[in-house]
Order: C-alpha cells, then sequence, then structure tokens
C-alpha cells in the first residue's frame, strides 16, 4: 500500500502536514542515480519514508511512513536524516509518533553510510522514548532487514499487518547465505505475534480506530473516577485464620481476574504475552474505573504457572509506565512460579530478582493488589509498589503452606499449623507494614461484589500515589 494511502486511512480528513523537504542527492554513479530517477517516477515519492503531522481522532500525530515502491522502501543516507529529522521535531513538541514500515531494509547502492544511519534512527527514537513520548510501530508487508533491526522493532506499541513477512533477512537472502530455507511461517505477522513479539495484528483499515484508543489512554490520569462509590476499604478487619483464608482463595468461585474485568477494569489495549498458551501474566494499556493505568496482572485460571518469560513481560510494562508516566497496577493472585528444568534454565531466579528491583526502583506511581494466593517469589516480584492493598483473605508466604510443610516436617499434614505459623494472612501483613489497606470481605459477598469493592479501592490508590508523585 502506498504511503499516502496508509496516512489517509489513519489521519482525520485534510489534517496532514507534510513536513518533508527535497533532501540533497546522494553520491550517485551514473547507474545509481538513473535508479533514483525511475523509483522517484514510479512512486510519485521523492524518498522511501514520508514523515509530517496529522491528526487522529483529534489527537496529534507524528507519522513516519514507509514508501515501499521507492526502491522497496530501503534506507539511504538522506531517507534516515529524514526520519531522524521528523523524530527530534516530535520530541521538541511533545507528540507521539506513528512509524509504519515497509522495506527490505538498507539500500545496499549506498552500503556502509547507509548502513550505519541506522545507529542514529534508533538513538532518536530512544530519545523520543525516553522523553516520555509514545512511539507506536505498525510494521506493514514486508519488513526486513536493517528497518525490521531499528526503528521497525522499537515500538513501545508494536503492531503489524496480518500476513505481512516480517524478519532479520528476507527468505531468498537468508536461503542463498545459508544454503537452506528458513521453515515456512517462521517470518510471518502471525507468529511473532503467537510469540509475544507483536502485540495486535492490526490492518491498516483498523489502524485509526485503536490508535484512537491508545492515544485516548495515554492522555493521563482524569481528575475524577467512574462508578458508583462502593465501601471504603477499613484500615484492618478482625483477624482471620490463616488457613481458612488458603483454602478459601483455591476455591473455584474466589474471585479472579476475570470478575475485575467485569467491575471496572478495562484492558484497553492488551499488549503481548507469553505467546505459550494462555499467558499467566497479563499486561496491558488499561483502564481502572476511568484511571489509565499500565495494568500486570496475574491469572489464576490459567493453564501455566508463572514461568521466566511472564516476568519479563511484566519488565516490560513497567518500562512503559514509566516511558508514559502512567500509574503501575499490579495484581497478584498465584499458587507459585514454575517448577520445572524448563523454568531454571530460564533463569527464574534471576528474573524474579530483576522483576523485583525493576518495581522498587520505579520512578512511575505504582498499586499492587493482593487479590488472594500469594506464594512466593512470583508475588513477591510485583509486590514492591508504593501502596499495597489487599483483600481480607489475602495471604503472602515464602512458599506455599505445604511446602513449608514439606521442608519444616517432612510431610504436608502440618500446613494449617505452618500457615498461622508464618502469619501469612492480611491482617498481620497490615499490622507488619506489609499491606497498606484491606477490602473487607463480608459473609455472602459475590465474586463480583468483591470485584467491585476491589477497583474502587484500586481506582483511589492509583489516583493518591499519581497525585502524590
Amino acid at each position: 500500500m502506498p504511503a499516502h494511502d496508509v496516512i489517509e486511512a489513519v489521519v482525520d480528513d485534510g489534517t496532514f502536514e507534510s513536513w518533508d523537504v527535497p533532501s540533497d542527492a546522494p553520491e550517485a554513479d551514473v547507474e545509481y542515480a538513473a535508479t533514483l530517477a525511475r523509483a522517484r517516477a514510479r512512486s510519485g515519492a521523492d524518498e522511501a519514508v514520508v514523515t509530517g503531522l496529522g491528526q487522529v481522532a483529534g489527537y496529534p500525530v507524528v507519522l513516519i511512513v514507509s514508501e515501499f515502491d521507492f526502491l522497496a522502501g530501503s534506507i539511504g543516507v538522506a531517507a534516515a536524516d529524514r526520519i531522524v529529522a521528523a523524530l527530534a521535531r516530535a520530541t521538541r513538541s511533545g507528540l507521539p509518533v506513528l512509524a509504519s514500515t515497509a522495506s527490505g531494509g538498507t539500500r545496499m547502492q549506498e552500503g556502509t553510510p547507509a548502513f550505519v544511519r541506522m545507529l542514529d534512527v534508533s538513538a532518536a527514537v530512544a530519545r523520543h522514548r525516553a522523553a516520555g513520548f509514545p512511539y507506536i510501530a505498525h510494521l506493514r508487508h514486508p519488513t526486513t532487514g536493517g528497518v525490521m533491526a531499528s526503528w521497525g522493532a522499537l515500538g513501545q506499541i508494536t503492531l503489524a499487518e496480518p500476513g505481512a513477512l516480517l524478519g532479520f533477512l528476507g527468505p531468498r537472502v537468508t536461503e542463498m547465505l545459508t544454503g537452506s530455507a528458513l521453515p515456512e511461517g517462521v517470518q510471518t505477522a502471525a507468529n511473532l505475534a503467537a510469540r509475544g513479539l507483536v502485540d495486535a495484528l492490526t490492518p491498516v483499515s483498523e489502524l485509526r480506530r485503536l490508535l484512537t484508543t491508545i492515544l485516548g489512554a495515554l492522555r493521563g490520569v482524569p481528575t475524577r473516577m467512574s462508578g458508583p462509590a462502593a465501601r471504603q476499604p477499613v484500615a484492618a478487619p478482625e483477624p482471620v485464620d490463616a488457613w481458612a483464608s488458603v483454602e478459601l482463595t483455591r476455591r473455584s468461585d474466589r474471585v479472579t481476574l476475570s470478575e475485575l474485568y467485569r467491575n471496572g477494569v478495562a484492558a484497553l489495549v492488551p499488549l503481548a504475552g507469553t505467546g505459550h498458551g494462555r499467558p499467566a501474566i497479563h499486561v496491558s494499556l488499561a483502564g481502572v474505573r476511568g484511571i489509565p493505568c499500565v495494568l500486570v496482572a496475574q491469572d489464576r485460571r490459567s493453564d501455566q504457572p508463572i514461568r521466566p518469560h511472564d516476568l519479563r513481560a511484566a519488565q516490560r510494562a513497567m518500562t512503559l509506565a514509566e516511558e508514559w508516566r502512567l500509574p503501575l497496577l499490579t495484581v497478584i493472585d498465584t499458587p507459585g512460579a514454575d517448577l520445572s528444568a524448563e523454568a531454571e534454565n530460564g533463569g527464574l531466579a534471576f528474573t524474579i530478582a530483576q522483576c523485583t528491583a525493576d518495581l522498587l526502583t520505579l520512578t512511575a506511581p505504582s498499586v499492587a493488589l493482593l487479590l488472594g494466593q500469594g506464594a512466593g517469589g512470583a508475588a513477591l516480584a510485583l509486590l514492591g509498589a508504593q501502596q499495597v492493598i489487599a483483600t481480607e483473605h489475602a495471604w503472602l508466604a515464602p512458599l506455599a503452606p505445604e511446602g513449608a510443610s514439606a521442608i519444616v516436617h517432612r510431610d504436608t499434614a502440618h500446613a494449617p499449623d505452618l500457615a498461622r505459623r508464618q502469619k501469612i494472612d492480611a491482617t498481620h501483613l497490615f499490622v507488619s507494614g506489609v499491606v497498606d489497606q484491606i477490602v473487607p470481605e463480608p459473609p455472602g459477598q459475590t465474586p463480583d461484589d468483591l470485584a467491585a469493592a476491589v477497583t474502587w479501592a484500586a481506582a483511589q490508590a492509583l489516583e493518591h500515589v499519581h497525585e502524590r508523585r
């Protein structure tokens, strides 16, 4: 699709203003000069990228769009300079950027001088992100080479055109250099989405709608929460039996992430999960009763325990919250991390430590919600927020009580006693300062009732920590 067709499909009618100026002609021999002339005539463009400012549902957006008909969208020195200039101007103006790529990579006719310009492009993207402004990548068919391995793969949110060929080096060249073809389906948008490298498969026709959602969510924290008032969290309820809480949080009718989604939490833009079945941690650009945030939520009903790549997804969410200046909300509800050779080989202990440190040093506002089970390092990794909320029957332990019993008594029969002795219940967590507030669970309360109370408390906490920053 030509660059201007992409732009027309995305921006409000009549709002696009080109930032492109005629570029200096590169040093070129007669053959390359003729090639450039044919490319201009064929594409109607003067270079392989088009840049400018438009509006999407009234939101100003800088667009950097590949023109594939100009030498397969390849990036030479002039095209790289144009990208860098647009990014720098967007950063100075504090504007979000949409980069829509379709390119074979570095322009081989210009060689190394063009190749090293990918460093300048990558640096400009990094500066834009570090300044706190959104950078959204949309990978069109095809995107490979130096473009894919630089500004194409640096999106805070990465979208891809369904059916697009996406990869480091194109399949024909790969086969010629290695003597064997890559397996069918490897270099596809669908494969990258399945592996958690692409957040959403998005045709150009759907790009405007999704951008509107993203930009609206990134506008910042509103002054009022949406939804009816709920019961206020109490400081600390009457003590509860720790083992009774453990058993309650394991029940099939216990509140889970699903009830939160039905009662005040909206996953506005789901971000890449693990790519391995139903993710154990959900990451999204979300709203909690109207408060925008980055959500990192453990899903107790997942068919998988917490694995290293789940925690890396959580680390990515922390980076996005930091860059977007949005609050982070973590939801903890896990029976524990994956205890397998694969998890050990994947560096489970390392990722728990790194995730924990990232949250503790996060400068963005942060709230942790201990919803139910909090077993081991997988729970601790998401606990170190600036404010911590717990439901009345939530608990936190170094290991599931049965595991603690196995260590101390070499059996599991002493699990109830260990749960009580280890002070894992929410009341003890509050008294010891681990938890800042508790959401009560009165008798007869339904999972939806509890979810509504919890999301109200979370929204209040998000608003509070944001104002405090």
